[in-house]
């Protein structure tokens, strides 16, 4: 895994995923119990879980950077 690892994401703070190929853009909103966290995503202002983005795995290109 590249990039930050999820312990390190923070409240308020703007990330940047890649998943499989797929690119997404979010602001923590809630940090849960474990790697689960509430994601508001910038483009579209829905709300999200991160075990959504990460569901299916994670794949070669799995990295998440601070933006």
């Amino acid at each position: 895994m590249k990039g930050l690892a999820f312990n390190s994401m923070r409240y308020g703070k703007r990330y940047r995923l890649i998943n499989f190929g797929e690119k997404y853009e979010f602001e923590v909103v809630d940090i849960k119990v474990g790697d689960e966290f509430t994601l508001k995503d910038l483009f579209t202002l829905e709300e999200y879980n991160m075990s959504d983005l990460t569901r299916f795995g994670k794949g070669e290109d799995f990295e998440i950077r601070e933006i």
